[in-house]
């Protein structure tokens, strides 16, 4: 059993798409030209983003940020992750989905990695969004007091 969470990669034009917004991948393996496989290290947080569609048109759009998990550590089953990981957002429906990838954008843009971010963030994120209510910008001191508290915490 390996120490790492698997997430697939799948990409089928105009049918399928599965993507890491962000998050550093311990290994790649590439199963072919449309597939490929991105493992996590324990404690690692990262963002999946799904979207598929049919005929119709849109099926699913949704978001996953998660942390990945010791082997034997209780997870929530996502599909393509394998074994699974901890929940720290998860919303569907594309508008829902656009303003949590505008939130990591904002992020991004102060200097900081979403994948460091605090989790308890995304907590706050999934819940405000959830109910269309506008979350508290992350901010630069925030990042700090997270980085002081999970260095008191080790």
């Amino acid at each position: 059993m390996s120490d790492l969470t698997d997430v697939e990669l799948l990409w089928l034009e105009k049918r399928i798409e599965n993507w890491i917004r962000f998050g550093h991948a311990a290994e790649e393996q590439i199963l072919d030209k449309r597939r490929r496989i991105l493992s996590f290290a324990t404690g690692s947080i990262f963002a999946f983003v799904r979207w598929a569609s049919n005929d119709f048109g849109t099926v699913i759009s949704r978001v996953d940020i998660l942390r990945a998990v010791a082997p034997g550590q209780r997870c929530a089953t996502v599909p393509y992750v394998r074994p699974g990981g901890e929940l720290l957002l998860r919303l569907s429906g594309w508008s829902k989905v656009e303003r949590v990838l505008q939130i990591v954008d904002a992020i991004e843009a102060l200097g900081i990695d979403p994948a460091d971010a605090a989790p308890d963030y995304w907590h706050h994120v999934h819940n405000r969004v959830s109910v269309n209510e506008v979350p508290r910008a992350y901010t630069r001191s925030r990042h700090q007091t997270w980085l002081h508290r999970r260095r008191i915490a080790l």
